[in-house]
């Protein structure tokens, strides 16, 4: 099979690599038949974002987390389950918004937290979150498109933004196919600040952005996943032997837009 890949930046194959459970946690709410409403707090772009960028227009989904108290449930289901790869403990209690960022924290015992998006469900188009980290390398963070089918690894998954093990390196990993092959991509940039991490998914692409700038692209059919797909936010154990340690992963909003020329999500 024929392979067309444009990888911008310097790329790496982690075959230990990504933080994507198994499944989505059984515990997980059903998604609802109907789709919150696009947030109506602050949402202008930041200059730097894709969206802003590449004239994406207005987000049709989203949370800017400008509440307090646990992740909005009409938006969310935060998994009450374990940890990836049956490591560690998912713990609604990881994660809480303070005002103005969804903050998920990890303790060194390995008590972390993810969730899953009940808006944006959608075939084609356009995700963009901003989101910072820190703390032990045995945490991972991650932004992923999980198939709305829950049927890993043949619909596919895409992590659009990584850690593995380093928070000087973010990835970007596309898996594709019943193998659960991949392709990805990885760049320095120093996590502990925020920066701004993107998705276009079209009929003809699957492209990365990082503060607007696009470092990956996958532009072979055979890799496009087959069926809608959702974000989901983790942060992610992995022991490795060494001492562990407490981590954090902050995000300041998610947003959703249609895809260029597309319809709303169901």
């Amino acid at each position: 099979m024929r392979r067309h890949v444009i990888a911008i930046g310097v790329a790496t194959m982690f075959l230990y690599g990504c933080s994507a459970p198994l499944a989505e946690p059984a515990a997980n709410e059903a998604v609802p038949a109907s789709v919150p409403a696009a947030p109506s707090g602050p949402a202008g772009p930041e200059t730097d974002s894709a969206a802003a960028i590449w004239d994406w227009g207005s987000p049709i989904a989203g949370d800017e987390f400008d509440y307090t108290g646990e992740p909005d449930a009409t938006r969310w289901s935060v998994y009450d389950s374990a940890g990836h790869a049956g490591k560690g403990i998912r713990s609604p209690r990881q994660a809480t918004v303070d005002g103005s960022n969804l903050v998920i924290t990890g303790t060194a015992r390995g008590t972390s937290a993810g969730m899953s998006a009940k808006f944006g469900l959608q075939k084609y188009g356009r995700w963009e979150v901003r989101a910072a980290g820190s703390g032990d390398d045995e945490y991972h963070m991650v932004a992923i498109l999980w198939p709305d089918s829950g049927d890993w690894p043949c619909d596919g998954e895409v992590d659009y933004m990584e850690t593995t093990g380093d928070w000087g390196l973010i990835n970007f990993f596309h898996h594709y196919g019943c193998s659960n092959s991949k392709t990805s991509v990885s760049k320095a940039l120093d996590l502990s600040q925020f920066h701004n991490y993107a998705v276009d998914w079209s009929p003809h692409a699957i492209v990365g952005y990082v503060d607007g700038v696009k470092w990956f692209e996958d532009n072979d059919p055979a890799h496009q996943p087959p069926g809608s797909m959702h974000q989901t936010l983790q942060l992610d154990w992995f022991p490795d032997g060494t001492a562990n340690g407490p981590g954090e992963m902050r995000v300041d909003w998610v947003r959703v837009y249609a895809a260029a020329g597309g319809s709303p999500p169901r």
